[in-house]
């Protein structure tokens, strides 16, 4: 039992250091520059999605109950949510930046990218 309390606790504190490790790194990318544009944004979302495998294995303990469907469901059902309020989000806010313009953005806007004449 005892064994078995000591590698968890190193299991806790590895999870732990591996999530600062990586949101120092996005940390540092952002605030030194070191990676611009779409790199950056790959950058960060590649940080991010290791940091969630690390909290899903190191704290959560996925892969490691008696009854592995239900925490599978229940994480499944977490990321259906995470998904449509993201996509939501982004597709609030375009809207709210083309409702947001000025009426000759607007009509720039209709003129070129949806392809309508201004009578």
């Amino acid at each position: 039992m005892n064994a078995s309390i000591e590698r968890g606790r190193r299991q806790y504190v590895l999870g732990f250091g591996l999530s600062i490790i990586t949101t120092l790194t996005s940390f540092y990318l952002v605030s030194r520059q070191i990676l611009a544009g779409w790199d950056l944004v790959y950058a960060i979302v590649g940080l991010a999605l290791l940091q969630v495998i690390i909290q899903l294995l190191c704290f959560l303990h996925v892969g490691h109950e008696k009854e592995p469907r239900w925490n599978l469901l229940a994480l499944d059902f977490t990321l259906i949510v995470v998904v449509i309020v993201v996509i939501g989000t982004l597709w609030i806010m375009d809207h709210l930046n083309y409702h947001m313009t000025s009426p000759s953005d607007t009509d720039t806007y209709m003129i070129q990218d949806e392809g309508f004449q201004k009578r």
